[in-house]
C-alpha cells in the first residue's frame, strides 16, 4: 500500500509541475508522427515519389538510393548512356531515362504524395515524460519526425474527474489514516 501511495504521490507532483503543451485539460500525451500518402499536385505541397514494385515495394528515398537499385539490379544493362545519366546526379533526368529504356514491365513508376501527420495508435500516456522515455525506447517503431502530442479528453467527465482526483488528493492524509 505504501508503494502505491508513494507512487500516486509522485505522479501527482509531476501531473501538477509538466508543462501543458498548450492543451485545456484534461490533458494526456500521444506520439505524433507522419507518413506520405498520395496527393493531388494540383492542391497540395508534396513531391514525386519514385518507386520499383514488382511484388516487393522499393521506394528510392533520393538520387543515391536509386542509383545503387540500378547498379545492382541492373548491372548487365548499365552501357555508357545509362552510366552518364548515374552520374549525372539528376534524379528526374535519370527516372526518365529508366522510365523510357528500362520499364518494359511496368515496375518502375512515380506518384505525388504529401506529407501527413497522425497520431500512431495505442500510445496514450498521463505524463509528458512518459511519452518521452517510450519514443525514446521504441524510435524504432517511428519516423525521425515522431515527437510527443498533448490532446486534450474532450467531453470525458470520467477522465476529468480521475485526473482532478489524481491532481488533488491529499496522500498524505491517507497515509496517516492507514
Amino acid at each position: 500500500m505504501n508503494e502505491d501511495l508513494k507512487f500516486l504521490k509522485e505522479l501527482q507532483a509531476e501531473l501538477n509541475t509538466q508543462e501543458n503543451d498548450c492543451q485545456a485539460a484534461p490533458r494526456f500525451w500521444t506520439i505524433m508522427d507522419y507518413k506520405k500518402s498520395p496527393g493531388n499536385e494540383d492542391y497540395d505541397s508534396g513531391e514525386l515519389q519514385y518507386y520499383f514494385n514488382d511484388g516487393d515495394h522499393v521506394v528510392f528515398e533520393d538520387f543515391n538510393h536509386l542509383k545503387e537499385f540500378i547498379e545492382e539490379h541492373y548491372e548487365e544493362d548499365i552501357d555508357d548512356e545509362l552510366r552518364w545519366h548515374l552520374n549525372n546526379e539528376d534524379i528526374e533526368f535519370l527516372w526518365q531515362y529508366i522510365t523510357n529504356n528500362l520499364n518494359d514491365d511496368g515496375y518502375f513508376d512515380s506518384v505525388f504524395v504529401k506529407e501527413e501527420d497522425f497520431i500512431a495508435p495505442n500510445t496514450m500516456f498521463l505524463t509528458k515524460a512518459e511519452a518521452k522515455r517510450h519514443l525514446e525506447l521504441n524510435h524504432y517503431r517511428y519516423t525521425s519526425k515522431a515527437h510527443t502530442y498533448a490532446m486534450t479528453a474532450w467531453r470525458a467527465p470520467k477522465v476529468e474527474r480521475l485526473l482532478k482526483i489524481l491532481s488533488e488528493l491529499d496522500f498524505d492524509s491517507l497515509a496517516q489514516e492507514n
